[in-house]
């Protein structure tokens, strides 16, 4: 299913003028020199045998201002454990990772720790002392060292976002960041983006006053990105995008849909109820099942997933290179 010209036109002067009436990234600068010096010193990395392979994993939900000194935002539920998870066995996998997450969001390697807390997790020995407690399982130690040693060797860079305004800005400058390297880059887009935002523009300056009466306001869909990711942006990365619905009747003819529709190389469809436990990787020839292990109770299903991800993607390279 391919876009018509006038459509792409439509469709890219409307992300230009999101883009053109966006608040300024404040730290464009800082984001910018972290990209690139991240890019270039694992461009030619090699680990677990492959080469040069960077992922931006997104995670967490968006949010959409209401005004623009905010006070008020309408929200995405996602508490970025999917994409977090998901982040730690890439990096398991040989990949660096660009994590691309909603500040407040769940980090990698964090689900480690207890959920307690932070003063719960200290206890006082004596007038002098303070350790730490519920810290010492060899899961956390694991964790904890994994996670230095990822940061040590500069094999994760984590760049925070709020709105739907900062991630957008900032997925693009990490696709164009990484366009150069062709189908070494991958996509794993599992954030929650907001379908629809308030202009800047038409915008509120100040907080909307209750006394004002009900509270009418319009919103604007959000440009389609994913068609502009893959056509503009880094036309040769491999791309995962997902799709969550709560009614598993629906849920592959929509997959399917959104996959051919933005021609994503993998959807990822996951139905609410059951998304900890499998989910659909829909490809242009198949649709695979992937479930949890349940006899293990620590088991994830990211594990599963990820490697079979690994495999298309590896696929996907042998292809492109042929």
């Amino acid at each position: 299913m391919k876009k018509s010209s006038a459509s792409q036109d439509t469709l890219d002067a409307e992300v230009e003028s999101f883009f053109d009436s966006a608040p300024p990234l404040r730290d464009s600068a800082d984001v910018n020199r972290k990209l690139k010096e991240f890019i270039e010193q694992n461009v030619f990395r090699q680990e677990n045998g492959r080469s040069g392979r960077i992922v931006c994993v997104t995670a967490g939900g968006t949010t959409v201002p209401l005004e623009q000194r905010c006070v008020r935002y309408i929200d995405n539920c996602s508490s970025g454990n999917r994409g977090a998870t998901s982040a730690e066995y890439f990096l398991r996998a040989g990949y660096v990772v660009i994590y691309l997450h909603r500040r407040g969001a769940c980090q990698p390697y964090c689900r480690a720790l207890p959920d307690d807390p932070l003063f719960e997790c200290f206890e006082v020995t004596d007038q002098a002392n303070i350790q730490v407690r519920g810290l010492h399982s060899e899961a956390v130690k694991r964790a904890i060292s994994e996670h230095n040693s990822a940061i040590a060797n500069g094999r994760l860079l984590k760049l925070p976002f709020t709105t739907i305004y900062e991630y957008l800005q900032i997925l693009q400058m990490i696709a164009t960041s990484m366009s150069h390297l062709g189908p070494h880059a991958v996509f794993y887009l599992a954030a929650a983006v907001s379908d629809f935002y308030v202009p800047w523009e038409s915008m509120v300056e100040h907080k909307i006053q209750s006394a004002s009466g009900p509270l009418d306001m319009r919103l604007v869909e959000v440009p389609k990105m994913l068609s502009v990711l893959r056509k503009r942006w880094s036309p040769m990365a491999f791309i995962i995008s997902f799709k969550l619905e709560t009614d598993s009747n629906i849920l592959l003819e929509k997959a399917e849909v959104a996959r051919e529709k933005y021609e994503m190389h993998v959807v990822v469809a996951n139905e609410l109820s059951t998304y900890k436990d499998e989910v659909v990787v829909v490809t242009s020839s198949e649709k695979i099942r992937v479930c949890r292990d349940k006899t293990e109770d620590a088991s994830d299903i990211e594990n599963p997933l990820i490697k079979l991800l690994v495999e298309k993607h590896s696929a996907y390279i042998g292809n492109s290179s042929a």
